[in-house]
């Protein structure tokens, strides 16, 4: 008899070889019917996988996470048997699981695969999923798993397989086809009803520009249609919603080829835009204690190489600038923590003057590959809402939760309101990914446990996410699509601290080792512009509008009022424009919805006479006469509101 802990804690004794299927209907029949993925001992199994051993089960339905990845994952392998079957040749090469459904990378040859033949593609998926054909898992020395792919003639799965060891390597099979594969899979291909092909890409093998380049399918699978319908109802709205298409339609950024892939241009409106995001932070972070600094865009590279960062990410920095004299080598800094470093050794410090808190809109570089730049959400050169906190390891967690405080403020004042907590530990097996002392990983990981309980955070544990130098707390936000974004983070480092010889003299007048705490509540401006883009389909927040009203004159009659109104707000520091373009009131309403300007003043004959002004509200219609006080009252309270809300 073996004994399986279960979640809740509860312990069952079952046969010896028994299957993850059989605890499941221990439990209830309903409970196995919808199993369709499992952990043991925190690793993958099929739900037919024999436990052999004493250890903790957890059972995945379609609800869960880890279920849906068992589900595409599955979904991944039907489509790559079908492609098989209908391009002759191919070679397969990974056919993973994603956040949202699977890919699989194929060597085509002479083969085109395009769009068009999506519709042939789903319905063989189709064909072979209604076989309700079994997953089985199968162990295959290396010299029988070489000796399979290179009959096939296959130099992608030989080159896999020869970075593994020995006793390491598994198939899996289903109807005809099979694939090397380390295993999570649903029961079998029946449990997939509906199936749909969603683009096609080029992508290089391993990622690597020198290495061939392949086809990329994506897709997505449901045990349901009605929910492929949903999803792809999601979808159109998400097109909608793109932050290129809106950026484009808003006037806020643009891209060009001779400045250089991956490096945006802010536009007029997108500038103000980025300008009012930044004041709204500098503003909450001088009231929190901090102090702007600002470092150069270049330092030399054996500042990055103290750091630790040249070792780490050298290869995705750009390569080093040359100055004449040719002992000199610079790098476009990657980072802003190394500056900040070098900012607080500048001078001594005393523990009286700790906490030093430093805070930058610094831009930083990093080489992506081309084909992973994205809009704003994946560039070459970014701004980083920076700051680094230098404490006596006493005020680490006062400190940390007062970070804790900010991100929520800067969340709930943008719209942000649904979100979990991530807090990312090191990999305890993987010791070689991280810089530091056993004891200080230990103190920095309590002391982000510690927080995140104390704050009452909705959080998950991640072993494996940490940064090289320390652990860290990200916060995940939810947007109106109920897309899952990092946005946020607070880092605990004891390394970096040690690494560029920080001190302060304490009450003992000995030097000691401050603790640095690195945090942004923004990741970077580009991209988190470009997840509220997305999050509010444009409309921002009223504070946040490049224009938060726009002036419409029914004819040209009335232009001089419109202007006088223009000033009254404008004067209120109410940002407006005024439309006197020869066009009907209609279309200038419709205009002025098109460009999501929150508020549309309409000023004819009567307004002029009394005084007044007609309102207009994006969205919602009309809110009747007011006079130019009360409007001007009206938008300064909704502001007022939005942002004291969310204040300490």
């Amino acid at each position: 008899m073996i004994k399986i802990t279960l979640p809740d804690g509860s312990v069952k004794e079952f046969e010896k070889n028994s299957t993850p299927m059989d605890v499941a209907r221990s439990i209830s029949e309903g409970l196995a019917r919808n199993v369709i993925s499992a952990s043991f001992n925190d690793q993958k199994v099929e739900t037919t996988t024999p436990l052999t051993t004493d250890g903790n089960l957890i059972l995945y339905t379609w609800n869960d996470d880890q279920g849906k990845q068992a589900f595409w994952h599955s979904t991944s392998h039907i489509m790559a048997q079908a492609i098989e079957e209908l391009y002759p040749g191919v070679q397969l090469t990974i056919g993973p699981s994603i956040e949202n459904g699977f890919y699989y990378d194929l060597e085509v040859g002479e083969h085109v695969i395009s769009e068009k033949d999506f519709p042939k593609i789903e319905a063989k998926m189709m064909e072979i999923a209604r076989g309700k054909h079994d997953f089985k898992m199968r162990a295959a020395s290396k010299a029988e798993a070489l000796e399979f792919y290179k009959k096939q003639n296959n130099p992608f799965k030989v080159e896999l397989i020869e970075n593994l060891e020995d006793g390491t390597i598994t198939f899996c099979d289903h109807d005809t086809f099979t694939d090397l594969c380390r295993g999570g899979h649903i029961p079998n291909t029946g449990i997939v009803k509906a199936i749909k092909l969603l683009s096609v890409a080029g992508a290089y093998w391993r990622g690597d520009e020198n290495k061939p380049q392949l086809t990329r399918i994506y897709g997505i699978s449901f045990p349901k249609q009605k929910e492929l319908k949903e999803y792809l109802e999601l979808l159109e709205e998400a097109k909608k919603r793109d932050h290129r298409k809106l950026g484009k339609e808003l006037d806020l950024f643009t891209f060009s080829s001779k400045v250089g892939q991956g490096l945006p241009l802010w536009l007029p409106k997108g500038a103000a835009l980025r300008a009012r995001l930044e004041e709204f932070l500098r503003k909450a972070q001088q009231k929190a204690g901090y102090e702007q600094v600002v470092t150069p865009h270049i330092g030399q590279k054996e500042l990055y190489v103290t750091s630790g960062h040249y070792a780490k990410y050298g290869e995705d920095s750009f390569q080093p600038i040359h100055t004449p004299k040719q002992d000199e080598e610079f790098l476009l800094k990657p980072m802003n923590c190394p500056h900040h470093c070098e900012i607080y050794n500048s001078k001594p410090w005393s523990y009286k003057d700790l906490p030093k808190r430093f805070a930058e809109f610094g831009t930083v570089y990093r080489y992506e590959q081309s084909g992973e730049l994205h809009g704003l959400t994946r560039v070459r050169g970014f701004t980083q809402d920076d700051a680094h906190i230098f404490c006596t390891p006493d005020q680490l967690d006062e400190e940390f939760k007062n970070v804790i405080d900010l991100v929520l403020y800067v969340f709930g004042s943008l719209g942000f309101e649904n979100f979990t907590a991530q807090v990312s530990l090191r990999d305890p097996q993987k010791p070689e990914k991280y810089i530091g002392s056993d004891e200080n990983w230990q103190k920095a990981e309590e002391a982000i446990l510690n927080a995140a309980k104390e704050k009452n955070l909705d959080y998950v544990v991640e072993t494996g996410e940490a940064a090289f130098y320390g652990p860290k707390l990200d916060f995940m936000v939810k947007d109106a699509l109920g897309r899952s974004w990092q946005l946020g983070t607070i880092q605990v480092d004891y390394n970096l601290p040690e690494r560029f010889d920080l001190n302060y003299k304490g009450s003992d007048d000995k030097l000691h080792r401050p603790v640095m705490i690195h945090r942004a509540p923004f990741g970077s401006i580009e991209r988190f512009v470009a997840i509220l883009l997305e999050h509010t389909a444009g409309n921002f927040p009223l504070w946040l509008m490049p224009e938060q009203a726009i002036i419409l004159s029914i004819s040209e009659k009335y232009e001089k009022y419109a202007e006088k109104v223009l000033n009254l707000l404008e004067n209120n520091e109410i940002r407006a424009l005024a439309d006197n373009r020869n066009e009907t009131i209609g279309k200038k309403i419709r205009d002025a919805e098109v460009n999501k300007i929150p508020y549309m003043i309409i000023v004819g004959e009567q307004e002029e006479k009394d005084n007044t002004i007609s309102v207009r509200k994006h969205g919602e219609g009309d809110l009747g006469n007011i006079s130019i006080e009360d409007f001007t009252n009206l938008i300064n309270s909704e502001i007022s509101r939005t942002l004291k809300k969310f204040e300490n």
